[in-house]
């Protein structure tokens, strides 16, 4: 046989693409384009915690009261459930590089269960704000129009609404959707401790008759629908992460069912769990800062 023609047969490691001379030049070049795509990633979600940043550090009070609205419990849980994600995703990896077909299919799994669960608590999170009146985009909140027949609490004065109760829970006829808020209690311990920040006592107050200073529920309220905006931008950008995730995780199902994962091929498992595992550290950062900073001021 000819030289010529035994250059048909020439060896390529299995998963080797056309375009490389060998698996360590496609595995240095699949890194680096992951982990270019996930330093823009940051950049992207970096933008986002500094307009946070700056916001709360000029109006902490609006932002203490938004976030106690938050049920810190479905965060937490979510926050569980991403933690466990992790897991499994890298035995995803582990039990690629160990050849286990089985164990890979069942890790997957588990991790697009962990997944969607976390994707079912922001549902029924993004429906409570729904029914609160929190969305802060006008008519996209649950419309309630007025009933001559129900009975209708007298307004109080803003700063003596139970901390933390939804403008929603006080009868408050909503019949075009709108953002609603009708507590700024915090805004008054803060003033009687006398610690609101400059950016606060031009923000939040108003001149009455007399040229007093009084607490603008108004004024408040649109300092309030800021951190909501935030929180359901980065929130919302999250969970599409969270969706892009579980596609990613469908195709890795159906291509490690078919057993194209092993020992020496397992580098869409590993870049794979990349994605993952930033996608679940984003959410580390946004638990703490959207669920609990500002807690300790109701206290």
């Amino acid at each position: 046989m000819s030289a010529h023609a035994s250059d048909k047969f020439v060896y390529h490691e299995p998963g080797l693409q056309h375009q490389f001379d060998d698996m360590k030049q496609q595995e240095e070049s699949v890194s680096i384009g992951m982990w270019m795509f996930l330093v823009q990633e940051i950049m992207f979600f970096g933008g986002l915690f500094t307009a946070y940043l700056v916001f709360r550090s000029r109006y902490p009070m609006a932002f203490a009261a938004g976030s106690n609205h938050l049920d810190a419990f479905w965060g937490g849980l979510n926050t569980l459930v991403l933690i466990v994600s992790s897991l499994t995703m890298a035995l995803t990896v582990y039990y690629a590089q160990k050849s286990n077909r089985s164990m890979q299919v069942i890790m997957i799994v588990l991790t697009m269960i962990f997944g969607a669960a976390f994707l079912g608590v922001k549902a029924i999170e993004y429906t409570a704000k729904y029914n609160d009146g929190l969305i802060p985009v006008a008519g996209l909140n649950k419309k309630v129009k007025e009933d001559p027949g129900a009975h209708h609490e007298k307004a109080k004065p803003c700063w003596e609404v139970e901390h933390g109760a939804a403008a929603a829970e006080h009868h408050v006829v909503n019949p075009r959707g709108e953002f609603l808020w009708t507590d700024c209690s915090l805004v008054k311990l803060a003033k009687d401790e006398a610690f609101l920040t400059d950016a606060e006592k031009i923000g939040y107050f108003s001149k009455d008759a007399s040229g007093a200073d009084v607490i603008d529920i108004n004024k408040f309220r649109d300092k309030v629908k800021i951190f909501y905006y935030i929180y359901f931008v980065m929130t919302g950008l999250h969970a599409l992460h969270m969706i892009v995730g579980l596609l990613l995780m469908s195709w890795l199902l159906w291509t490690a069912w078919k057993g194209n994962y092993h020992a020496e091929y397992y580098m869409p498992v590993e870049m794979s769990g990349l994605y993952w595992h930033f996608v679940d550290i984003v959410w580390i950062f946004l638990f703490p800062l959207l669920y609990l900073l500002g807690r300790h001021f109701h206290h």
